[in-house]
């Protein structure tokens, strides 16, 4: 096993993790009892959806499966 595959996979497990936490700490679309009680606040703060702590973590979610895809892909094209 080359430094470049060692390294490639380390960089794998790591954005494995970050994903899975990433996930983890999204809530629900159904957020049962407490969504419907701060169903007031959402409407006031919906417009900055995308600045708002559910935001960030929608984008690093992306960011971590894009990057964990293509560290995937480049891991099988270097076997």
């Amino acid at each position: 096993m080359g430094p470049l595959r060692v390294i490639m996979t380390i960089v794998l497990v790591i954005a494995e993790l970050f994903l899975i936490a990433v996930v983890l700490l999204q809530s629900g679309k159904s957020a049962g009892l407490s969504g419907s009680i701060a169903g007031g606040a959402e409407t006031f703060f919906g417009k900055h959806k995308a600045k708002s702590y559910e935001g960030k973590l929608q984008f690093l979610t992306k960011v971590a499966a894009l990057a964990f895809i293509i560290i995937a892909v480049l891991l099988a094209l270097l076997q």
